[in-house]
């Protein structure tokens, strides 16, 4: 249904430091980059789906209140590492990873980026 996402980002080179790391966990890797934007994708997927970018109207980037986007991760480990990395690099803490209400086998965790978008790594494989 998705085609890619945006998000937006104040200090691009911070946020692809952390991206960088953070994505790597889920096996998403920086495919694409100019001085305006940053791509993320899967090995083996022409495109990049989630983009990180300076906002078009060169305004200040602001993060949606209510606004998130979830990635899937193959393992509970992967949302773990997920997690771990987003808080060593910049990024804070929204619930740490666990099951969640949703079904018997949604593991998730949340964070905010250092721009302040929330993200979510979800696992809904049975351990």
């Amino acid at each position: 249904m998705l085609l890619y996402v945006t998000l937006g980002s104040n200090d691009l080179e911070r946020a692809g430091a952390f991206y960088d790391r953070t994505l790597a966990t889920l096996g998403l890797k920086r495919r694409k980059e100019d001085e305006v934007e940053i791509g993320y994708g899967a090995e083996g997927d022409f495109r990049s789906r989630l983009w990180v970018v300076t906002p078009f109207n060169r305004e200040a980037a602001t993060i949606g209140n209510g606004s998130m986007v979830a990635l899937e991760a193959g393992s509970r480990a992967a949302v773990d590492a997920f997690y771990a990395a987003a808080l060593a690099n910049g990024g804070t803490d929204e619930g740490a990873p666990g099951l969640r209400p949703f079904h018997p086998n949604f593991y998730a965790a949340y964070v905010r980026d250092p721009d302040g978008n929330k993200l979510s790594a979800v696992c809904e494989r049975p351990e």
